[in-house]
């Protein structure tokens, strides 16, 4: 394992920073004493009790991002559209053009390193991702606009990787623990509503990431990454390196939150057709909001996903602190602080 270290950062900005995964690298850096600029479309008082420094704006505005990364020696650059749904144009301007000005304004500040958030839905085709590593391959067509912008994004992002400027992605795959206001609420909705499914019995083995251990390696990145580095230009796939089924980590959370376990399932292929009818649906009635179910979202619920992450230790030095058990205790405990279980 590498001990490769560079100058600490002293001011960094973080693009999503009121957001779930961004939330807890802000957090993190400010105990290390780090000045840190949080930039996103919303009001975010408690950060701002934290010290701090609070932007509004809109990533598609580059004077904006210019405005915010101002007085920063490195950016970690978190915020994107996720979904399963929706035009493409406007998954590509938050995720491309919006990534686009974060490098504009790295160029023109000076900023000399920057960490950027991916997704292992960048490379995936549509079948099983079993053991990959970084080197695997993006696929020629994807299923939604998510993934497509995303890998647009981190190539552009590793394409820019040079002597002035150091770059990095991470790909952490499915960040849960307290605060989600994502997919951890999204599951126990539906297992309250009785609307709850596992796809294939839950049976393929994915791999998860708890937040404090995904933010860890942003950090892990951020300690590192300098031009010349040995993670300079790459990217790496972040987990709690625990593969488990589906069903496994969804009845956890289930189980944190005071619900049974789910015992209702679908066949992958009948998953798929009812991806297919939604979207009709939801194209012919020219709805906005996401439907319950699309192709890509069936797939991905019906394949597994497990990654080498040997690349991710070696290279970063990232090593998950909490194990899934202990993120299941943490989430429990906040539920029930919350109201939530």
């Amino acid at each position: 394992m590498t001990e490769e270290r560079v100058a600490p950062a002293r001011s960094v900005l973080v693009t999503g920073g009121g957001g779930f995964l961004g939330g807890a690298i802000v957090r993190k850096l400010v105990e290390r004493g780090v000045s840190v600029t949080s930039f996103a479309r919303g009001s975010y008082p408690e950060l701002e009790a934290f010290g701090v420094r609070v932007v509004r704006g809109d990533l598609t505005d580059e004077a904006a991002v210019l405005r915010a990364a101002e007085g920063s020696d490195a950016v970690v650059h978190v915020a994107a559209l996720p979904g399963v749904w929706g035009p493409r144009e406007r998954f590509y301007l938050t995720n491309v053009n919006g990534t686009q000005a974060v490098l504009a304004a790295c160029r023109k500040l000076g900023i000399g390193r920057l960490v950027h958030t991916s997704t292992p839905s960048v490379v995936h085709a549509g079948g099983d991702l079993e053991g990959v590593t970084n080197a695997a391959p993006y696929p020629e067509h994807f299923e939604a606009a998510y993934p497509e912008t995303k890998a647009l994004a981190e190539r552009e992002v590793l394409a820019a990787n040079g002597p002035t400027l150091a770059t990095v992605a991470l790909r952490p795959h499915l960040v849960w623990g307290p605060r989600d206001n994502h997919l951890v609420p999204r599951i126990v909705a539906r297992a309250k509503a009785g609307r709850l499914r596992l796809v294939g019995g839950g049976e393929a083995k994915v791999d998860a990431v708890y937040v404090d251990n995904a933010a860890d390696a942003h950090l892990a990145a951020l300690d590192r990454l300098a031009p010349g580095a040995a993670c300079a230009g790459k990217a790496y796939f972040v987990t709690n390196e625990d593969p488990r089924p589906q069903r496994q980590i969804i009845d956890g959370i289930l189980a944190a939150h005071g619900l049974p376990p789910c015992k209702k399932s679908v066949s992958p292929r009948l998953a798929w057709l009812a991806g297919a009818l939604c979207e009709g649906a939801w194209t012919l009635l020219r709805r906005d909001d996401e439907p319950p179910m699309t192709r890509f979202l069936a797939r991905q619920l019906a394949t597994a996903h497990w990654y080498d992450t040997r690349a991710t230790r070696e290279d970063l030095g990232y090593v998950p602190a909490i194990t899934m058990d202990e993120g299941f205790s943490r989430l429990a405990a906040w539920a029930r602080r919350d109201g939530r279980g």
